[in-house]
């Protein structure tokens, strides 16, 4: 953190050195970084967000979307799992009641969860299509191979399911992008299946 934020003003509490810290963050960042880096990420965590209700949103995840209440915190937040980890999301009142407009500013576009296979996929989007939700993209796109279903929560963000991402080896090899085959349904993608060897 800056000198400056620490040395020049009184002091600030958690919440307001984010803030500025968010503020100064794209000039925090250097052109290219020391080289070596010891992370190592194990697996992607959790996501926290903010809604614009929370118990409808508790009730999509719990009662659409299958996860599991583990708690709630003393600021009212809401810890839901689907495996043995306590949270895969964490929902938090908004200061707001919408989201920033989606099109107007950076954000981030959406979450992928991965499904057993495009049965399960098809099944999904049957349930979700069934229950009036909002789905914005079904079948594969190309590079990566998976195959997967983009919807919508109830404010408005995008949550993509997904099956069969290729997976890379040692050697770092990936499809070739005459594989791609994109398709536009999710029957189509299983109809046409890419190589599982490339």
């Amino acid at each position: 953190m800056d000198d400056t934020i620490r040395t020049n003003a009184p002091p600030l509490d958690k919440e307001d050195l984010r803030v500025v810290a968010t503020k100064r963050a794209s000039a925090a960042h250097r052109e290219t970084y020391l080289p070596n880096s010891p992370i190592k990420v194990k697996k992607l965590g959790h996501i926290v967000y903010e809604v614009s209700d929370i118990e409808r949103t508790v009730r999509f995840w719990t009662e659409a979307m299958g996860f599991k209440e583990s708690e709630r915190n003393a600021k009212g937040m809401v810890f839901l799992r689907y495996g043995s980890d306590h949270h895969a999301l964490g929902i938090k009142d908004g200061k707001g009641k919408s989201r920033a407009d989606a099109f107007g500013a950076l954000r981030i576009e959406h979450l992928a969860m991965e499904v057993e296979d495009i049965d399960a996929l098809i099944a999904a989007r049957d349930y979700l299509t069934a229950n009036g939700l909002p789905i914005v993209y079904e079948g594969r796109k190309g590079a990566a191979g998976n195959t997967s279903l983009h919807f919508l929560d109830p404010d408005g963000y995008e949550f993509e399911l997904y099956c069969n991402l290729d997976q890379i080896d040692e050697s770092g090899r990936v499809r070739p992008k005459e594989q791609f085959h994109p398709t536009t349904t999710l029957e189509e993608a299983k109809a046409n299946p890419l190589p599982k060897k490339w």
